[in-house]
């Protein structure tokens, strides 16, 4: 009875809602399963409904879509995979119900809560692919199943207790790292078997509990086993082009200290233009492809790793990809050295020649087995450059990349003073270390060497990456990295008994 006086309720208002729309609100070609969407929830969540209706895909078909010569198409799919409607609420959150655990009986229709890329893919495959490959997709694996690294979560996340006059950390708990580290990294979700029951406008209605939702982390693992989260830059429900070329949107996971990406970009020069004169110069962040010199004047993030970027002349500078490193030969993201990209986007098979999941050993020799070749960092270069080449001489860029290689150099010769620091503090039993089965992570000189690369390291490489040079000096950069040295010296002398530097 329950179900039957809700249909008929809803059967109501769905009558009403589709008057309303037909006469004035609704864009043409809307299939009946999102006009049905619509017409309950323009009420119970209209920022959304008025976010996707002033969407692309709210307002073309994929038919249209393709009608587009292929440099200005938006979707990569050989064919129209929809009918002759624009994607709505339900070309999204009635696709493939049967591979998703989180889908349930919604009014009479099979809807899904999680919308990921296996169902972005039917109209978006090659990007779908190239960020599988991407190791932003991987972000929640890379993390979560490395034992080095789930040392270093419980180090941070884990709730401190005092016995005996030792602070100790216990496994943080999956909120915390929920709502800490795997906010960006992504959550797993998984749905529990007995649904929640809530009381509705439209009467009692059952909803999947899913653990580990809300997450919009660029590694989420989802509940149709795919990975990713094309929301991470692409928000739901506009999935707008134009915010995903914007860095405002990269910066809420790369604002530092560990990557200051954001913050650098913020007082670089390209920063300083974007900032100034994209509005008033009327820059066009929708144009596909993206033209140097018409629809833009200075890079952004997506610019540089994401995008399709064309000359004024129609010859394209770089191709659009979802594998944001293609563009990068290195991987300034310290752990503890900069080091090249990982050939894979699954980084938990590395083994350093000390046996640690770690893409370089304690003294920084590179774990090259799994880190790609000369040659593939040579092209990857050449791409980057090619960027560049559109407003900088070769002069100029070829300078700037000798620099930066220079500054990786030094930046990975101050991480290794500061690690042969610590090792000699293993070494001499002074702090206990990896080989007595600690974590390299617990003691306040460990801590300390982990400031050394993945703040003070991190923010001098990006700083040169991105020509914000200010910001690698005195905010976060050299300063800091020579005295965060200086202290770990004094502390280990002291905790040997030995007297301070000077004495």
């Amino acid at each position: 009875m329950r179900g039957m006086r809700r249909i008929g309720f809803f059967s109501i208002i769905l009558l009403i809602s589709v008057a309303i729309h037909a006469d004035a609100q609704a864009p043409a070609g809307l299939s009946p399963e999102t006009e049905a969407c619509i017409a309950c929830h323009q009420s119970v969540t209209p920022g959304i409904v008025a976010d996707w209706s002033r969407s692309r895909m709210g307002r073309t078909s994929p038919r249209e879509a393709l009608s587009k010569p292929p440099m200005n198409r938006r979707m990569s799919a050989d064919k129209a995979p929809l009918p002759e409607t624009v994607v709505g609420c339900a070309e999204c959150h009635m696709l493939n119900p049967d591979t998703h655990r989180d889908t349930f009986e919604h009014q009479g229709f099979r809807v899904h809560t999680v919308v990921t890329p296996g169902d972005c893919a039917v109209c978006h495959p090659v990007e779908r692919d190239q960020f599988d490959h991407n190791l932003m997709s991987r972000a929640y694996g890379n993390l979560m199943e490395n034992p080095v690294y789930l040392s270093l979560v419980t180090a941070i996340n884990g709730s401190m207790t005092l016995t005996d006059r030792q602070l100790r950390h216990v496994t943080p708990d999956d909120m915390t790292n929920a709502d800490a580290c795997l906010r960006c990294h992504g959550t797993k979700l998984t749905v529990e078997e007995k649904p929640v029951t809530r009381d509705t406008a439209m009467g009692e209605m059952d909803f999947p509990v899913i653990q580990g939702w809300p997450n919009r982390g660029s590694g989420r693992l989802n509940p149709d086993d795919t990975r990713g989260n094309c929301a991470a830059c692409h928000s739901r429900h506009r999935f707008s082009i134009e915010m995903a070329r914007k860095p405002d949107t990269c910066s809420e996971c790369h604002k530092g200290p560990d990557v200051p990406a954001y913050k650098v970009y913020d007082v670089s020069k390209h920063g300083n233009i974007y900032r100034s004169l994209s509005v008033s110069d009327g820059w066009d962040f929708n144009a596909v492809p993206w033209t140097v010199g018409e629809d833009f004047a200075a890079p952004t993030c997506a610019s540089c790793h994401v995008s399709m970027i064309a000359s004024p002349e129609g010859e394209i500078l770089a191709e659009r990809t979802h594998r944001m490193n293609d563009r990068l030969a290195w991987r300034i993201f310290g752990l503890p050295y900069a080091h090249p990209h990982p050939k894979s986007p699954d980084t938990t098979f590395i083994r350093n020649k000390d046996g640690l999941a770690l893409p370089t050993a304690f003294d920084g020799t590179p774990a090259a087995t799994f880190l790609i070749s000369k040659d593939e960092m040579a092209k990857r270069n050449r791409i980057m450059k090619g960027v560049c080449g559109a407003c900088h001489s070769t002069g100029w860029t070829d300078g700037h990349f000798r620099r930066f290689e220079q500054t990786i150099e030094t930046t990975n010769a101050n991480t290794l003073a500061a690690t042969q620091i610590l090792m000699r503090g293993w070494e001499e039993g002074i702090i206990p270390g990896p080989a007595a089965g600690d974590s390299p992570f617990n003691d306040p000189l460990e801590r300390k060497w982990v400031e050394q690369w993945l703040f003070f390291a991190n923010s001098t490489r990006y700083a040169s990456a991105m020509m914000g040079a200010d910001y690698g000096v005195f905010a976060n950069g050299r300063w800091y990295m020579s005295k965060n040295a200086h202290e770990m010296l004094e502390s280990l002398k002291i905790k040997a008994g030995l007297p301070p530097e000077g004495e």
